[in-house]
């Protein structure tokens, strides 16, 4: 059997599979307090461990893999080590992505335990996508380029989309739209990303719950100078406290909406910015895939929201003649499915 762990920041989600990916088990326990996480994984995890012998194989999804990993990868002590140094630009993700892995060998020793990356699937982004205009030196030296995240997501919306219309993800333009906590926009030429939203850090692009997405980097000079606004504090409001939260004091869609109803101004104000941010993103898609035949929306928000989902297609003439798909993610089951194809 199969199981695939998907540890979030807010959330533990993991589904148990056979051979035949029929799926046999799952549970999903949310996080409100960071101190009880580690707590609640262990309690998840000892719910299946009656069956730990059936369970050959662990699938890890890994938000960070850096330039190192690009493919499902058998976990070892050095590839952990490889891993925790990506914690830095993963803060919200990757601590909680290996204390899984930890946990998993600890109640699973016998089971085989691989990582599936978030960014694997943006590893073959040309140089004009994944290049940042800084100097050479400092690119080299630190690693600074274009990842992506969310690929896992983004590649199986793809892969659902073009199968549900029966027709070859090889000869498809293709605009995803993750839009969850996080939110991310992929572009998909013939099956593989040719350009998405995040960068170096799942900060980047798209306004978020609570994230900044992208903004001009002067404003962070400016805050650090006139704000007296230190690294630390500036990791914490970029992470926690801005996007549609720092707009209007709500961190979840759901609350935005409800206040949107209620004609509360600062939430109106928060939900446009969030959907101008998409639209524009969808354009300069639509550009660089000169057209897009589907544009598929997933994830909590993208899937669960059809108010959301017209906000952002209303006035698009450019989607015309584009099919608009509602997927349902499954990153348990892509990491499922990546893992058995090995």
């Amino acid at each position: 059997m199969v199981l695939a762990l998907n540890c979030g920041s807010q959330t533990i989600k993991f589904k148990l599979f056979d051979k035949g990916l029929a799926k046999k088990k799952e549970g999903q326990v949310s996080v409100r307090n960071p101190q009880e996480y580690k707590g609640l994984l262990i309690s998840e995890l000892e719910k299946i461990k009656d069956i730990e012998n059936r369970i050959e194989i662990i699938g890890h999804r890994v938000v960070h893999g850096g330039v190192e990993f690009n493919r499902p990868t058998k976990i070892t002590a050095g590839v952990l080590r490889e891993l925790k140094k990506y914690e830095i630009l993963a803060p919200l993700h990757q601590p909680y992505n290996l204390l899984g892995i930890r946990a998993a060998q600890k109640i699973f020793p016998k089971a085989k335990q691989l990582a599936v990356f978030d960014t694997a699937f943006f590893k073959n982004l040309s140089a004009a996508a994944r290049t940042y205009a800084l100097p050479q030196n400092l690119r080299i030296k630190y690693g600074i380029t274009r990842f992506g995240f969310h690929g896992i997501s983004h590649e199986y919306a793809a892969q659902q989309a073009a199968k549900k219309l029966k027709k070859p993800l090889a000869k498809l333009k293709i605009i995803t739209c993750h839009l969850g906590g996080g939110a991310s926009i992929a572009a998909i030429r013939n099956g593989k990303a040719i350009d998405t939203s995040m960068g170096l850090t799942p900060l980047g692009g798209l306004v978020m719950m609570t994230r900044a997405g992208s903004i001009d980097p002067g404003i962070l000079l400016y805050l650090e100078e006139k704000a007296k606004i230190n690294n630390r504090q500036l990791k914490h409001i970029l992470n926690y406290e801005s996007g549609v939260k720092g707009i209007c004091g709500k961190g979840d869609m759901l609350d935005v909406l409800q206040a949107v109803k209620k004609k509360n101004k600062k939430a109106v104000l928060a939900l446009d910015v969030f959907i101008y941010a998409i639209k524009k993103y969808i354009g300069a898609y639509y550009a660089i895939l000169n057209g897009s035949d589907i544009l598929v929306f997933t994830g909590a928000i993208g899937f669960g929201s059809a108010k959301i989902r017209n906000m952002i297609c209303k006035n698009l003439d450019i989607l015309k003649g584009t099919k608009i798909l509602a997927i349902k993610a499954d990153e348990e089951l892509a990491i499922a499915q990546k893992i058995l194809s090995l």
